[in-house]
């Protein structure tokens, strides 16, 4: 079962905001024990990204920290960074998103913490990586898609290049952080020595321009805003209908005679500005023209019926709420239940993949700031007297 995939593996997370959790609480939905340090008093930065909320906590913080235990601990006091190395020296993995240098400054990193657990995996989050001349700054998803060119990319020819709505680079970064650290987790197992593990936000941008940075190779061309399209195939965009739009996607001649069979427009296939990819490419405007031509009058409904009956790849545009609602959804399970205080009904994204059949089971509410800091310290071996000296003196809470 996934959610026993890491089951023994304890993990101490030392993220915030949103790549860094998302990456540890793919390691909890698969069985690992999160750990996650959080600043007395305040927490990860999302718990306080309200509203929206639910039962009173933000909505961020909630999708992106099941699974965890919190433990609060000031690690800029000398007593806290010793808690911070005894719990490095019993874990399997470190993960942390401090700045470059943060953590060496500290005297916790990889070469600090090695000596005492030469088995750990550490694994260090950054917005543009460890070296080099913009090491030093921060950096946040939006911010991050200006830099690699994706937001150059998107958008409407002639207006102002746009984000991508969803954090893709942060997202993408903890996940490439997890595949990561399952890989180092790997070798130890053969080798029984632990890894540095780096992942940064530049990094997984450029990863994700890797089409875009052949095609300029290739041609020396800047790629377009092409809105909804696609350069190097057409049609591969959204026409309007009557009530909406539908994306059509043609990657081939094929799919295309296909197309236009189920718009009930054979006589395009057949068309020769339309003849092959290459053409069609050439002639965008037209084509979409020609095609808008049967799709306005139609509803959305109607349009996609037809071209899923002639096989033609298509979809309507769906909001939040039809997707959540779609019964394709529903059937595949990945929308999971997760009551949290005040809000029985909750529910939250799956891991999305299965293993034997079944997606990971395991759900547990994310954790109040701080739930677990006695229990986690009395594991380590401190004692209660010390453990209320250090909650006096604001070090831990």
């Amino acid at each position: 079962m996934l959610e026993n995939t890491l089951e023994g593996v304890r993990v101490l997370d030392i993220t915030q905001n949103v790549a860094g959790p998302f990456c540890t609480q793919i390691l909890g939905d698969l069985g690992a024990e999160v750990i996650k340090l959080e600043r007395p008093g305040r927490g990860d930065d999302t718990r306080d990204w309200r509203p929206p909320e639910i039962g009173g906590q933000s909505s961020t913080f909630l999708a992106l920290n099941r699974n965890k235990s919190s433990i609060c601990v000031d690690i800029a006091a000398p007593q806290g960074i010793e808690i911070f190395r005894d719990l490095a020296a019993q874990v399997d993995v470190v993960v942390h998103s401090m700045k470059p240098g943060s953590a060496e400054h500290r005297g916790v990193g990889y070469a600090d913490l090695r000596p005492l657990n030469p088995g750990l995996v550490y694994c260090a989050i950054s917005a543009f990586g460890q070296d080099g001349p913009l090491s030093a700054l921060p950096g946040y998803d939006p911010l991050m898609q200006a830099f690699t060119g994706i937001m150059s990319t998107t958008g409407n020819e002639g207006d102002d290049p746009v984000r991508v709505g969803v954090s893709l680079i942060d997202m993408g970064t903890g996940m490439w952080a997890a595949l990561g650290i399952l890989s180092a987790l790997m070798q130890r197992a053969r080798t029984g020595a632990g890894t540095l593990v780096e992942a940064s936000l530049m990094d997984t941008g450029i990863n994700w321009m890797a089409v875009f940075i052949a095609s300029f190779r290739a041609t020396g061309n800047l790629p377009r805003k092409l809105g909804s399209a696609m350069a190097m195939t057409a049609p591969y965009e959204l026409f309007p209908a009557a009530d909406g739009h539908v994306f059509i996607a043609a990657g081939n001649d094929g799919l295309f005679a296909r197309v236009c069979t189920g718009l009930g427009a054979p006589d395009l296939a057949c068309d020769p500005r339309f003849a092959t990819n290459p053409k069609r490419v050439e002639n965008r405007v037209a084509l979409r023209e020609s095609l808008g031509a049967y799709t306005r009058a139609r509803p959305a409904a109607e349009i996609v019926a037809g071209l899923r009956r002639a096989g033609a790849p298509c979809s309507e545009l769906n909001t939040v709420a039809d997707v959540l609602d779609h019964p394709q959804v529903r059937a595949a399970g990945i929308i999971a239940s997760l009551p949290v205080a005040q809000a029985p009904d909750h529910q939250v994204v799956a891991l999305p993949f299965k293993a034997g059949g079944r997606r990971s089971a395991r759900y547990s509410p994310p954790p109040a700031l701080g739930a677990d800091t006695a229990r986690v310290l009395s594991d380590l071996g401190y004692g209660a007297a010390d453990v209320a000296a250090w909650r006096a003196a604001g070090i831990v809470a």
